[in-house]
């Protein structure tokens, strides 16, 4: 199964942030903004934007003369065993505010070994989750989710999961053309939040934007019920513009 080499904007957004925290870890002291700029080789308009996020993430801190220096988040990550479960706390406390940001339970989701797999998610008293009455895995032809993540595949991945898969109507809103499927597949852009309206579920309505990191797909979705179906779009294009967080914790 290969990959669409297709990043998108929260892929390029992570790649400079890495490059802002790579230059700040190696000043000890604390670095001015232009310092960074000089080393990462960024303008200031694209600087400016990247620090406020890795300061609201905890990433970096600005001390009283206005250098930045490593903040608390990247600190606590530390290595060895313990590593993981600091990125996975972290990971969650990142959902967790995207969920509130957002006002819909979200969920990160990866394709490993030919199958779609939720990792993790934040739901709610008031952001309930979607009810998983079809497995996840054997209705990517119908969820955001799973739409998200075979734009993601080339053409024979699509196939290979098709064919383990079968493609069932699950709603009157179901496609359920291969052809009809991978047309839209084909046509959606990239940086366009992928949506599903009650294609999955009755009652449910998602958005998922694409998180790709290293050589596995994965995206980032939000699900209402269709009660809430307005505010949808907006949802969605908020959970994409708040994508880079997560990527970036899945990055480090």
């Amino acid at each position: 199964m290969a990959l669409k080499p297709e990043p998108t904007a929260p892929f390029h957004s992570v790649q400079y942030a890495l490059r802002v925290l790579e230059t700040v870890s190696k000043h000890g002291n604390g670095v001015l903004d232009a310092q960074i700029s000089r080393e990462t080789g960024l303008p200031t308009g694209h600087l400016a934007p990247l620090l406020l996020m890795l300061r609201r993430e905890g990433y970096v801190e600005q001390v009283t003369d206005g250098a930045y220096v490593i903040g608390a988040s990247l600190l606590l990550l530390g290595s060895g065993a313990s590593r993981r479960q600091a990125l996975e706390t972290k990971l969650q406390q990142t959902l967790d505010q995207l969920r509130d940001s957002v006002g819909a339970a979200v969920y990160i989701s990866r394709y490993v070994d030919g199958e779609i797999r939720v990792t993790q998610y934040a739901d709610g008293p008031r952001t309930p989750a979607v009810n998983e009455w079809v497995d996840f895995r054997s209705a990517a032809h119908a969820s955001a989710i799973g739409k998200c993540l075979l734009t993601q595949l080339d053409q024979n991945g699509r196939r290979d999961h098709i064919s383990r898969h079968k493609i069932a109507r699950l709603t009157s809103r179901t496609i359920t053309s291969e052809k009809v499927l991978f047309s839209k597949l084909d046509s959606q852009p990239a940086t366009v939040p992928v949506l599903d309206l009650q294609e999955y579920a009755v009652g449910t309505v998602c958005a998922a934007v694409p998180l790709t990191a290293g050589s596995s797909a994965g995206c980032l979705a939000l699900s209402l019920p269709v009660e809430d179906a307005h505010r949808l779009r907006s949802a969605a294009d908020t959970l994409n513009r708040r994508a880079a967080p997560v990527l970036l914790s899945l990055a480090l």
